[in-house]
C-alpha cells in the first residue's frame, strides 16, 4: 500500500472535520435582507397551499385586499401601492377582471382614468381569502406570541413605509 502524502492526509482531516461541525452562519444572521428572506422562503409554501382554492397569487391577493379596503381608488394608486408597473398591473387586472372578482369604470372626476371596485363576488373570495391569510399567518408564526408577531410587523414596516 502507498502512503498519502501528508498534505492530502491534511486535507482529508480538515474535509471530515468541517463535515462534522454545525455551518457558520452568524454573519448571515446578522443580516435583516438574509432574515426576512428566510422567513419569506418558510411563509410562502403555506400562503401558496392555503391560497390555492382561490387561485391567487400574493400580488393578486394584495390587490383584492386593498380594493375592499379601498374601493374606487384609480390604477396609479393601486399601482404604486402593490409596487407593480402599470403595464403589469393592467395584465393583472385584467385577468382578475376576467374571473368577475372586479370591474373598471371611468371616474367620473376624471375620464381619462379608471377606478376599480370588487364585484360580490370577489369581496367575498377576498373576505374569505384574508381569513385564510390570517390564519395562515399565525400558523407560519407560532413560535411567535401576540405581542411579538406584533412587534416584528412593526419593525418592518419602519423599513419599507415613510
Amino acid at each position: 500500500m502507498t502512503k498519502q502524502p501528508k498534505k492530502k492526509l491534511d486535507l482529508i482531516d480538515a474535509v471530515q472535520e468541517a463535515a462534522e461541525q454545525p455551518l457558520d452562519q452568524s454573519t448571515l444572521l446578522g443580516l435583516v435582507g438574509y432574515n426576512c428572506r428566510r422567513a419569506y422562503i418558510n411563509i410562502m409554501p403555506l400562503f401558496e397551499k392555503r391560497m390555492a382554492k382561490y387561485q391567487l397569487r400574493p400580488v393578486d391577493f394584495s390587490v383584492l385586499s386593498l380594493l375592499k379596503a379601498n374601493p374606487n381608488i384609480n390604477q396609479k394608486r393601486l399601482s404604486d401601492a402593490v409596487n407593480v408597473s402599470p403595464p403589469n398591473l393592467a395584465i393583472l387586472l385584467d385577468k382578475l377582471q376576467e374571473r368577475g372578482l372586479l370591474l373598471r369604470q371611468r371616474s367620473p372626476l376624471d375620464r381619462r382614468s379608471q377606478t376599480l371596485v370588487l364585484t360580490p363576488a370577489g369581496l367575498s373570495m377576498c373576505t374569505k381569502a384574508e381569513k385564510t391569510a390570517s390564519d395562515l399567518e399565525v400558523d407560519a408564526t407560532a413560535a411567535l406570541n401576540d405581542a411579538e408577531r406584533e412587534q416584528l410587523i412593526k419593525l418592518l414596516q419602519k423599513i419599507y413605509m415613510p
